[in-house]
C-alpha cells in the first residue's frame, strides 16, 4: 500500500470525542494532558514501521489538545509524542522519545516486546526512575489506526433478562473451547468458537442465562512472564480499553483490528440471537505502566500526575492500591470520563450488556484515598443514559490496607461478589470454616437466603448478591474437594503466589484417587455444594467447568496457564454431573420462591410476599439455642407463598457423614430432588420420617 498524500498543515479541529474520528473528508483527533507543554501527531506507513511526517497538535484548552487531517481517512496509523517537564519528584514524566499510544486506540497495530528503550528513564543508571532516556522506541512501539465507522450494534437485539432470572457463567473465551470436541479446530479457543452452535446448546442445556467473559480489552504480559515465556492468560493487564484482544480471535483474523472487532461484534450477535447476555470483565484500576520503574507507553507519558494515583508525600512513587504497581486516578474527571467513554464504546457499538469491575473500590475512592459509595464515578455511571441500563457488578475489594473490604457497599443497581457466600457454603459442606472451626447453621442459612446482613438496605434486593463457590481465581470445585493445599509450581514462583489456605478438603487423598469410597464423599460434596448455589436466594454465578468436572490439577493461581491447566477439559468430562446442574437450574426456573427476588418476611404483609421458617430435624421451629447448637448441624426450611402466587417449597439439608432421620411438618410432600441420588423422586408417604442421606441437600414440594 502507498503511502498517503499527507497535508502540509494540521487544521484545528474539535476538541471532542477522544481519540481519531473519520469525519467530513478527513479524521479529527483530540487528547487530554493537563499538563503538557505541545503534543505531536506521529503519522506512520501502514505496517507502523516508518515514521511519515509530525504535526503539532492545537491546544492545549481545557486539557485537550486537537487538529483535524483533511484527506485522510481510516487506516491511517499514528502515535503520539508529549512533550513537557520530565519533573518526577513532581509527579511528571514527559519524554518526547517515546512513542505514546492514544489511550482511545479502537485498533492497535504492531507487536509488543519488553524492551529497554520503552522505559522513559535508562535501566540500570545511578539515578534510577529520576534519570532520563533519550532512545526513540519508535519502531517497537504500539500504534494507533483509525477505524472505519461500524455498522450497527448487536445489542439492537439484546436479551432483557428479569434481575432475579439471572444466572450468571463466568468463562474464558479461549479455556472453554480450546478443547471442546464438537467445535472446529480453526474457532477452538476464539470469540467465534464461543458462539458456535455447539457452545450454545451447551449454555441452553444448563440453564445460564448471562455470561460473564474474563478481560477481553486488549492486553500485554507483565514482563516477569515474558521472561519465563509465560502467559498472562486471564488478560488482567489491559493496555487498549476500546480494542478486543488479537489473541482470542480466529488466525486469520489476529492481524487486522478491524476483522478482530468484526468477530468479536459477531459472538455477541449470534449469543443475543439464542437469548443469552454478555458481561465483560473489566479492568479500569491499573495499567502495564506499572509502578515508577515501569515503562512509558501511553498514560504515564501523555500525563502521569493526572492519569495515575501518586503517593502524597513522594509523588516520584506510584499509590499501589491494586497489587499491580499503579493504580488508575478515576477521580479525576478527565480519567472519570476516559472509563465512561470506553463503557459505551463496548455497549453501544459492540453489543454487551453490562461489567464486572475488576478491584471495584479503586473507582471510589476519593482525596485522601478513602472509599466513598457515592464517589463522583459511581454518580455518572448510575445516571448515564447508556450505562444505567446494564448490568453492573462489583468486585467489592482491592488490595489496599485501608478501606480494601467493601462488600455491601456499593450504590443503587450494582451486584457484588459475595465471598461470605462462598465461605460458607464451603465450610458448611466441608465441615469447617475459614477460622477452623464447623460454620454454623445460622451463617449458612443467612447465606442462602440472600446475606440480607450485608444488602437489606437502601432499597437493594438479594439479588445484589452474587453467589459463588468457585471462581477463575481459585480452586476449581473438583480442586475444592481434592486438593488440601495449592500447587501452583507452574506459575515460576515457587508455590508463592495464589491465595495461601483456601478453603478445601481432600478428605484423605491429595489430588486424584481410584478410591471408590473416597470418590463417592467428594461428588456427594460437590453436588450439595452445587445444589447449595444455585438453589438460594440471590445471583447465582458457576464458574465455567465446574458442571464438567473440571481440575487446574491444584492450581489456585492458574492465571499464566494457557494450556491444557488452564483449559477446560472437555474429553474427561463429566456428562452426568452437566445434566444435574441442568436440572438444578430447570428447577430453580419452575419455582418462584427458589429467585423471589424479594426479602422473606414474617409475616406476610402484601400480595406477592413469601417467608421461610426453619426446623430442626425432629420437627421443632427452630429456637435462638437451636441456630448455636455446634453439635448438630442438619437443618431444614419451609418456603412459603401465602397468597397460592407460588408452591410451598421445603428445602432438608444434611451435611453429616451419616444419615439423619427428619420429621417433616405441614405436607403432604413429594421430593423433587435429593443431592445425593440416593432417594428417588415422588410422593413422600405422610406422617413417617424421612431418612435423610449423608452430605446431601433435598428439595420437597407442598402437594
Amino acid at each position: 500500500m502507498s503511502a498517503p498524500v499527507l497535508p502540509e498543515l494540521l487544521a484545528p479541529g474539535r476538541h471532542e470525542p477522544f481519540g481519531a474520528l473519520a469525519r467530513d473528508g478527513g479524521v479529527n483527533f483530540a487528547v487530554f494532558s493537563e499538563h503538557a507543554e505541545k503534543i505531536e501527531l506521529c503519522l506512520f506507513e501502514a505496517g507502523g514501521q516508518r515514521e511519515l511526517r509530525r504535526y503539532a497538535l492545537h491546544g492545549p484548552h481545557d486539557g485537550v489538545f486537537h487538529g483535524f487531517l483533511p484527506g485522510v481517512g481510516p487506516g491511517l496509523v499514528y502515535g503520539l509524542r508529549a512533550h513537557g517537564p520530565y519533573a518526577p519528584a513532581q509527579g511528571q514524566r514527559f519524554n518526547p522519545h517515546k512513542l505514546l499510544l492514544d489511550p482511545y486506540a479502537r485498533e492497535i497495530v504492531g507487536q509488543f516486546g519488553w524492551r529497554a528503550e520503552h522505559h522513559g528513564y535508562e535501566l540500570g543508571h545511578p539515578e534510577g526512575a529520576r534519570s532520563f532516556d533519550t532512545r526513540d522506541n519508535a519502531l517497537h512501539a504500539l500504534k494507533a489506526r483509525v477505524p472505519a465507522p461500524l455498522a450497527a450494534s448487536p445489542r439492537a437485539s439484546a436479551p432483557r433478562i428479569a434481575p432475579e432470572a439471572v444466572v450468571l457463567y463466568e468463562v474464558h473465551v479461549k479455556g472453554f473451547s480450546r478443547q471442546h470436541p464438537q467445535i472446529p479446530p480453526e474457532l477452538q479457543g476464539t470469540y467465534a468458537g464461543l458462539a458456535h452452535p455447539a457452545a450454545i446448546a451447551h449454555f441452553k442445556a444448563l440453564g445460564v442465562t448471562t455470561l460473564s467473559l474474563l478481560p477481553v480489552h486488549y492486553a500485554i504480559d507483565e514482563p516477569h512472564l515474558a521472561d519465563k515465556g509465560l502467559r498472562n492468560y486471564w488478560g488482567y493487564n489491559s493496555q487498549g480499553f476500546f480494542a478486543p484482544s488479537p489473541r482470542l480471535a480466529q488466525r486469520a483474523h489476529r492481524e487486522d483490528p478491524a476483522a478482530v472487532a468484526a468477530e468479536f461484534r459477531a459472538m455477541v450477535a449470534a449469543l443475543h440471537a439464542e437469548g443469552l447476555e454478555v458481561v465483560l470483565d473489566v479492568v479500569y484500576n491499573h495499567t502495564p505502566e506499572g509502578n515508577e520503574f515501569g515503562p512509558t507507553l501511553s498514560f504515564r507519558g501523555l500525563d502521569n500526575a493526572s492519569w495515575y494515583r501518586l503517593v502524597a508525600d513522594d509523588r516520584s512513587r506510584s499509590e499501589n492500591l491494586t497489587g499491580c504497581g499503579n493504580t488508575l486516578n478515576v477521580a479525576h474527571p478527565r480519567v472519570t470520563q476516559f472509563v465512561l467513554d470506553s463503557l459505551r464504546f463496548w455497549v453501544q457499538e459492540m453489543g454487551v450488556d453490562g461489567f464486572r469491575f475488576d478491584l471495584a473500590p479503586v473507582l471510589g475512592r476519593v482525596a485522601g484515598g478513602a472509599y466513598e459509595p457515592q464517589a463522583a464515578f459511581f454518580t455518572a455511571l448510575r445516571q448515564d443514559p447508556v450505562l444505567s441500563g446494564v448490568h453492573l457488578i462489583a468486585e467489592p475489594w482491592d488490595a489496599a490496607g485501608f478501606d480494601g473490604y467493601q462488600l455491601g457497599r456499593f450504590p443503587g443497581r450494582f451486584l457484588e461478589w459475595n465471598d461470605k457466600f462462598r465461605d460458607a457454603v464451603r465450610g458448611f459442606w466441608l465441615g469447617r470454616g475459614p477460622d477452623g472451626r464447623a460454620i454454623g447453621r445460622g451463617e449458612f442459612a443467612r447465606r442462602f437466603t440472600g446475606s440480607s446482613d450485608l444488602f437489606h438496605h437502601a432499597q437493594r434486593r438479594p439479588t445484589a448478591s452474587v453467589n459463588f463457590i468457585a471462581v477463575h481465581d481459585g480452586y476449581t470445585l473438583s480442586d475444592v474437594v481434592s486438593y488440601a493445599a495449592k500447587h501452583n509450581h507452574a506459575n515460576g514462583e515457587d508455590n508463592r503466589d495464589g491465595r495461601d489456605g483456601e478453603l478445601s478438603a481432600n478428605f484423605g487423598v491429595e489430588g486424584p484417587s481410584e478410591d471408590p469410597a473416597l470418590r463417592a464423599t467428594r461428588e456427594r460434596v460437590r453436588r450439595a455444594m452445587l445444589a447449595s448455589l444455585l438453589l438460594a436466594q440471590g445471583t447465582p454465578m458457576l464458574n465455567a467447568g465446574d458442571e464438567i468436572g473440571n481440575s487446574q490439577g491444584g492450581n489456585n493461581n492458574a492465571y499464566c496457564q494457557d494450556n491444557p491447566t488452564g483449559w477446560l477439559d472437555w474429553p474427561q468430562a463429566d456428562t452426568g454431573l452437566s445434566a444435574y446442574v441442568g436440572e438444578l437450574l430447570r428447577l430453580r426456573r419452575e419455582h418462584a420462591l427458589l429467585h423471589h427476588g424479594r426479602w422473606f418476611v414474617e409475616p406476610p404483609g402484601g400480595p406477592g410476599d413469601a417467608c421461610i421458617r426453619w426446623f430442626t430435624p425432629g420437627g421443632a421451629e427452630m429456637q435462638v439455642r437451636d441456630w448455636h447448637d455446634g453439635a448438630s448441624l442438619g437443618f431444614a426450611g419451609q418456603l412459603r407463598c401465602p397468597d397460592g402466587r407460588a408452591q410451598d417449597l421445603a428445602l432438608v439439608f444434611n451435611p453429616e457423614p451419616q444419615t439423619l432421620i427428619f420429621t417433616l411438618t405441614q405436607g403432604p410432600w413429594t421430593l423433587l430432588l435429593d443431592s445425593s441420588g440416593e432417594l428417588p423422586a415422588g410422593p413422600l408417604p405422610p406422617g413417617q420420617p424421612l431418612s435423610v442421606p449423608a452430605r446431601s441437600l433435598l428439595l420437597l414440594r407442598a402437594l
